[in-house]
């Protein structure tokens, strides 16, 4: 029990001088062997602002390491993320240990989730999807279905659960639209026909992370098939209402906001930037307590704004805020690889990473290449799609906060998914030597060949999703 003297009445002299207020109100706890403890962080009278300086330091430090590790990074041509992520396991416990308490941080971090699939919904265009019509969308669903038919199908034959199966499916389907975008600018082929195709499958694969999100607590459930299909039905079904309130609101409620919001904000765009904010983290919120995710609100959120035409201003706004959020939560996520596990396992990383690249290659140029696309076209998207994307790590630490996979599968598709964004632009870098030989040696069609598929394809693919 805890005992506290009597408080006596407040008077005049008590607002001069502090040194009664700690000695009338001394707190006690003691325990059923009458033990008697004094409170060291005992509560005062009157309300205190209170610090957390070990959160503090620890923002700073891996803020610091962060930034630290993306301009390394970046100054050796290689992904920020890869920098984000080795700046966090050389700082966190499996590394030089200045980062040993990471509950805080790791909740902190998770803004970062919340504003990158919030960004991804503001960016979320269905003209973009039309433009590659059934390639993008329907060839985007069957790499997904695909992968995990196969992972969940290689899982039962060596004796693992079905659900990890099926979750290393969903995850190696991922492919890196930051990194892959960012190498088909630097070269010019976002017009050309491979560079349409595979920035929308990227766009397909961006929008299926949010029903990704949502299927992770069914597969880490401990109830049976007909339980999980149950469970499914109602995550459904709550998702169906929970969309369509969104999309009523979308065209009453929404536009009219944001314009007040505009007109409020003539001075300065401080009062839009926190309602934007706001508005993402209260429909987060609600997403989760109906039992969906955070991440699949946020999402959400995203989109409903990016049907008004506030959608690029309001991208400006949360950019700097989902860039600063996003690298803490990949160097959060860097602090959970230890540099000891992934070198006793180094022969096993390679190897999944070798597996990786030609797994997806092969999977993802037979799917386009059954849409009537050139081997060649195909084969140059399959290169350009076989590393695993940034937001497999946010699938990752959502199906380890499930428990859905053990601790070593987790340190080994942490390192795997790393590894693979690090040789990305090598690949880039071997695609023209592949696809130069593969013309000298007759296996695929010529430039010529190439730019009349072009011709043909885009009109086909546009009058897909005309109306008759």
């Amino acid at each position: 029990m805890i005992h506290s003297s009597s408080s006596r009445p407040f008077q005049i002299g008590d607002m001069f001088g502090s040194q009664n207020e700690n000695s009338d109100d001394t707190e006690t706890v003691i325990d059923k062997e009458d033990n008697v403890f004094v409170m060291s962080n005992r509560k005062t009278k009157y309300p205190t602002l209170q610090l957390d300086l070990r959160l503090i330091k620890d923002l700073v430090v891996i803020i610091v390491s962060a930034t630290a590790g993306g301009i390394i990074f970046s100054c050796l041509g290689q992904p920020v993320i890869v920098g984000y992520l080795l700046a966090g396991s050389l700082i966190g416990p499996g590394g030089l240990n200045l980062i040993n308490e990471m509950v805080q941080v790791e909740t902190f971090a998770q803004f970062g989730v919340v504003f990158l699939l919030f960004a991804l919904g503001l960016e979320f265009s269905l003209p973009k999807l039309r433009v590659v019509g059934p390639v993008a969308v329907l060839g985007g669903v069957l790499q997904i279905a695909l992968f995990m038919f196969l992972c969940g199908l290689t899982a039962a034959l060596c004796g693992a659960k079905l659900s990890e199966g099926v979750f290393v499916g969903t995850f190696l389907s991922m492919s890196s639209t930051a990194v892959v975008s960012k190498f088909l600018v630097e070269k010019g082929s976002t017009n050309a026909l491979h560079g349409q195709v595979t920035i929308g499958t990227l766009i397909l694969q961006d929008c299926a992370v949010g029903l990704l999100f949502a299927l992770i607590p069914v597969l880490g459930g401990s109830s049976g098939i007909f339980g999980g299909m149950m469970s499914m039905g109602r995550l459904l079904l709550v998702l169906s209402i929970f969309i369509t309130v969104a999309y009523m609101m979308t065209w009453s409620f929404i536009p009219r906001f944001l314009k007040l919001m505009i007109q409020l904000s003539s001075q300065t765009n401080e009062l839009y930037q926190l309602a934007a904010v706001a508005f993402c983290l209260l429909l987060a919120w609600c997403s989760d307590y109906l039992g969906l995710s955070l991440e699949l609100g946020s999402f959400l959120a995203g989109v409903m704004i990016s049907t008004t035409d506030f959608a690029h201003h309001t991208l400006e706004q949360v950019e700097a805020i989902r860039n600063l959020f996003a690298a803490l939560f990949l160097a959060s996520i860097g602090m959970l690889i230890h540099f000891k596990f992934l070198w006793n396992h180094v022969d096993i990383l390679l190897a999944a990473v070798i597996l990786v690249i030609i797994v997806k290659s092969i999977v993802i140029t037979a799917v386009i290449k059954s849409f009537g696309y050139s081997i060649r076209t195909a084969f140059i998207v399959g290169l350009s799609l076989a590393q695993i994307g940034e937001f497999a790590f946010v699938l990752l630490s959502r199906a380890s906060h499930h428990h859905l996979i053990g601790g070593k599968m987790y340190l080994l598709l942490l390192g795997t998914t790393a590894l693979s964004l690090v040789t990305t632009p090598l690949i880039f870098k071997l695609i023209p030597v592949v696809t130069q030989l593969g013309i000298l040696m007759r296996w695929f069609p010529s430039e010529s060949g190439v730019q009349n598929e072009g011709k043909l394809s885009i009109p086909h693919i546009k009058t897909w999703f005309s109306p008759t």
